[in-house]
């Protein structure tokens, strides 16, 4: 970098923006970003974040991003992520980054000017509606069942949607619909760009869920007789499949990034809790059962980066990288879990409680080992992966 410094001054000076600006605001109302604002908390932080020149680190530079590519994204990423709301703060949270990455790989000029620029610019949000109710497309994307049939001028979409995040007050959703084929098959998916305000777009209800840091839920949405202009194709027609990849290995990579920081946050909240506390004669930190806790998180810690690091490397060298990510995203997912629980298992009652941030963080943490492909579908595909291997020699 040049003009904004090298990435370590960048992580650093997101990392301070965070620690004034974002974390008394995540931490008064606990990671609920409804409760701390929603909308307008995003706006506000949003601006301050330009104000520092550290808006959209990840967006391409012609439409007013700083252009970094995955290596550089990481401490960067991290830094935003020791508050859950840091990474909304400079519009790197999910699912605009990945929107954004995809649309600057995939869009037309036409589009990039229409959906990219305001979404990097920080003017609109965005979602990515592929998930659908059973039986239809979730960890298995082949079992699509939203539909778009070729009219005049361009498709109607029909069809369901769930847990698309941040639906609600979205500027525009990529949708997802199968185009050819049947359930069941993996080919046949057309990528469609529409405005949220399009006519046959309902925000059926919010679903539930555990986590209260994304900004416009988890949504289900229904689609009936949508209209999508041919220019709004995203992509090729029946293509979509392909560029599902192309968004999803890199989007997972940079939940790990967000997350670590979350996970190293509690973590320093423990080591701090444990060197202050007294029990039975002694600090909690000169116990020895304290010591291997960790001493266990430190080496999660370290292995998480360092997949990471590996990965994004080969995303950089323009690999697709499948294999990698997939190792990075589950073991990560799962090891940083295990940071958190044991955070909140030496803080004791306190790590339980809203008086230190270890609890919100596991609350909102413990989805990722679903979210972006669950724990066990990456590991089906990896053993799948690796038998092939063997049985090709």
């Amino acid at each position: 970098m040049s003009e904004h410094g090298t990435t370590d001054e960048l992580a650093e000076r997101v990392r301070n923006f965070v620690a004034e600006e974002v974390l008394p605001v995540d931490d008064a109302f606990d990671g609920d970003v409804r409760a701390a604002g929603g909308e307008a908390l995003r706006i506000r932080l949003q601006g301050l974040a330009r104000e520092r020149g550290l808006l959209a680190p990840h967006g391409p530079v012609e439409h007013g991003g700083l252009g970094l590519g995955m290596v550089d994204r990481i401490e960067v990423f991290e830094a935003a992520g020791r508050s859950l709301f840091g990474p909304m703060a400079i519009n790197v949270n999910a699912p605009d980054e990945g929107n954004v990455h995809l649309l600057d790989r995939v869009a037309s000029p036409a589009q990039r000017e229409r959906y990219l620029a305001p979404l990097v610019q920080g003017r609109c949000r965005s979602a990515f509606a592929m998930t659908e109710p059973s039986p239809g497309a979730g960890s298995d994307p082949g079992m699509l069942r939203t539909t778009a049939r070729s009219v005049d001028g361009g498709w109607l979409v029909e069809g369901r949607k769930r847990f698309i995040t941040g639906a609600d007050g979205a500027g525009f959703l990529i949708v997802m619909a199968r185009t050819s084929g049947e359930p069941g098959s993996a080919d046949g998916a057309t990528m469609f760009l529409a405005p949220a305000d399009s006519p046959g777009i309902e925000v059926v209800r919010h679903v539930e869920t555990v986590d209260r840091s994304m900004l416009g839920g988890h949504c289900e949405l229904r689609f009936t007789d949508l209209f999508v202009p041919d220019d709004d194709v995203l992509g090729g027609v029946d293509e979509g499949m392909r560029y599902a990849q192309v968004r999803l290995g890199p989007a997972r990579m940079t939940h790990v990034m967000r997350w670590t920081g979350a996970a190293q946050r509690a973590h320093e909240t423990a080591l701090r809790y444990v060197s202050d506390r007294e029990a039975f004669g002694s600090r909690l930190a000169d116990q020895g059962m304290i010591h291997q806790m960790i001493g266990d998180s430190e080496i999660d810690l370290a292995a998480t980066r360092a997949l990471l690091l590996d990965a994004c490397r080969r995303l950089d060298a323009g690999e697709r990288a499948s294999r990698e990510t997939s190792i990075t995203k589950t073991f990560a997912a799962e090891a940083l879990h295990r940071v958190v629980d044991r955070a909140v298992q030496m803080c004791g009652g306190l790590g339980v409680s809203r008086d230190l941030p270890v609890a919100k963080i596991a609350r909102e943490l413990r989805p990722f080992r679903i979210y972006d492909g669950p724990s066990e579908v990456h590991r089906w595909s990896l053993a799948r992966r690796a038998l092939r291997a063997v049985a090709g020699r």
